[in-house]
């Protein structure tokens, strides 16, 4: 082999990988697939442009992170969260992402102000939103404005990994109720926590993602779209 090729860094591979990685992650994140949905490496590779490995990799890393699961079948697929898992998820949820809440009352500045209120006003207005897709994705960048103002960079990778579960369930939600996040609880819930944030309280705006997360949650279960369990 060529010395000059033999000294180069093994990192496009990698960079692909993690690339790869991050895409799939927001996809998850922003509930733009459903539980039980396949995802079919070679569609996901011709749609980032990559060979078939980085997905692979990527691919295997949420499955590690519990994020995506291996059939019977071998397909690879978004887990079927039952009732009683996901009661527990929006528990945890509420707990954290509440206390996150509550830190960006506390320490949120000018810009990350400013943020926060775009998202608060995107998700509450983009009523004609074509694809409940970005329905969702708009509630997702008002929850990851909140909590990005708490100023935890751990904090906020934590919070993901939960958001990775919920997801889809909430797009799967929002596919039958899809105004619930504009007409709502969720916009009264926003809403209240903007103000509390504004006003730096605390407790506040902890109470209202809290709130928002349990209602939600709720809304979902007794919908009855979830397995028992």
């Amino acid at each position: 082999m060529n010395h000059a090729i033999a000294s180069l860094p093994v990192l496009e591979r990698r960079t692909l990988a993690e690339a790869a990685y991050a895409h799939l992650r927001e996809l998850l994140i922003s509930g733009r697939v459903a539980p039980g949905e396949r995802l079919s490496l070679r569609d996901l590779s011709e749609a980032l442009g990559v060979s078939v490995m980085p997905v692979r990799e990527a691919v295997s890393r949420l499955i590690a992170d519990r994020a995506l699961e291996v059939a019977p079948n071998r397909a690879v697929q978004v887990p079927r969260l039952t009732r009683g898992q996901f009661q527990e998820l929006a528990q945890v949820r509420a707990g954290i992402e509440g206390w996150a809440a509550g830190l960006a009352a506390e320490r949120c500045d000018a810009r990350a102000l400013e943020a926060i209120t775009a998202a608060e006003a995107a998700a509450r207005l983009d009523r004609s939103a074509p694809e409940t897709g970005r329905v969702v994705a708009l509630n997702r960048d008002f929850h990851f404005a909140v909590y990005a103002a708490a100023g935890l960079p751990t904090l906020l990778e934590v919070i993901g990994g939960l958001w990775l579960k919920a997801g889809p369930v909430i797009n799967l939600d929002l596919r039958h109720s899809r105004d619930r996040l504009t007409a709502g609880h969720a916009a009264r819930c926003h809403a209240e926590a903007l103000a509390a944030i504004r006003r730096g309280d605390a407790g506040a705006a902890r109470a209202a993602i809290a709130e928002d997360i349990v209602r939600a949650a709720e809304f979902i279960i007794d919908k009855g779209g979830l397995p028992p369990g």
